[in-house]
């Protein structure tokens, strides 16, 4: 284990600045992942700052104009239990009850969870194969070799890994807003902003700054969101990242679709929105399958799959049409 030295935080400034002076010092919390990447040697920080002493992070509240507030220390089990995210949001707490395992949800935090990186197995290897996460301009290892779990949607050359986050696929969903505090005050993420696609320099995952901490997430008080589903297949039932997921959020006329928001997991480097997909299912009867399958499908004239994953370009759409029928049930 790559050696390091803990101290503890207790107030905000001082830990937003001391992140931003010392390039070695990495903040945890629930360190679910961290430690794992330290022990693949894919991230190596010489000092952890522990931020769980940062005050009122945890809550989970709703705010006078209805939307959500969820803590970026707030547990992923206290998230996923609380009574206005599963009556209100559905699709928030199904995300977060199909990821890890019980013990791995009473300790992570949702601020990690939306931070963690890919599970990629040559970025995981700590034999450290060319892999241009762990070391920028070495190569990526994935896209010619096995890459039956990587993206179809978004990647480059640099890059084809997937991210891992249920939760942040209905977070894109529902358009949920990262807040991120930072030495020159706060600032808020549109969610599908907040990961980046590789391009040339797949080693950022996302658009913080040196500095910047996120302090909560707030998700808007929509309509869809009391009709929404998360949908996940993977390889095993228990404890296991999503070959492909889809979180569906609804609103309806009778049977037909008012509007819809569809978000994709395990098919990019960031939670993918099928933005034509909406448009196209405006007005479509939830019992018109054709209608739903041919709107879905104006997403997937962009899917590029690799050698070993052109399957998912089948299966995304099923897995999306099945989403979006199962949070229709709920409108």
């Amino acid at each position: 284990m790559h050696p390091f030295a803990l101290s503890r935080a207790d107030d905000l400034v001082t830990t937003i600045a001391a992140h931003a002076q010392d390039p070695q010092l990495a903040f945890i919390a629930g360190g679910t992942d961290l430690i794992g990447l330290m022990k693949d040697r894919a991230a190596l920080p010489e000092r952890l700052l522990d931020i769980n002493g940062l005050p009122d992070m945890a809550r989970i509240e709703t705010l006078p104009d209805g939307s959500l507030r969820i803590g970026a220390l707030a547990r992923m089990s206290d998230v996923a239990a609380n009574a206005e995210v599963r009556g209100r949001f559905p699709v928030i707490a199904e995300a977060l009850l199909l990821a890890a395992s019980g013990q791995l949800r009473n300790m992570a935090s949702m601020g990690g969870n939306i931070m963690q990186r890919t599970r990629c197995a040559y970025f995981r290897d700590d034999d450290d194969p060319p892999c241009n996460k762990r070391r920028p301009g070495s190569g990526c290892s994935a896209h010619h070799g096995l890459n039956r779990n990587h993206a179809i949607f978004g990647w480059s050359d640099a890059c084809v890994a997937t991210n891992p986050s249920d939760v942040a696929v209905a977070f894109a969903a529902l358009d949920a807003n990262v807040l991120v505090r930072g030495s020159t005050g706060q600032r808020s993420i549109p969610f599908t902003d907040f990961h980046r696609l590789p391009e040339r320099t797949p080693e950022h995952d996302n658009v913080l700054d040196r500095g910047e901490l996120i302090v909560a997430i707030e998700v808007p008080a929509r309509v869809e969101g009391r009709a929404s589903h998360y949908l996940k297949v993977r390889d095993r039932q228990s404890y296991e990242f999503a070959l492909v997921s889809a979180a569906a959020a609804v609103a309806t006329d009778g049977k037909h679709l008012r509007s819809a928001r569809l978000a994709l997991g395990g098919v990019a480097h960031k939670p993918w929105r099928l933005a034509a997909a909406e448009t196209a299912l405006r007005g479509v009867s939830l019992d018109d399958i054709i209608g739903l399958k041919s709107a879905i499908a104006t997403s997937f004239t962009d899917a590029r799959p690799l050698a070993h994953n052109a399957f998912k370009v089948e299966l995304a759409p099923r897995v999306a049409l099945r989403a979006l029928q199962a949070a229709g049930e709920r409108a």
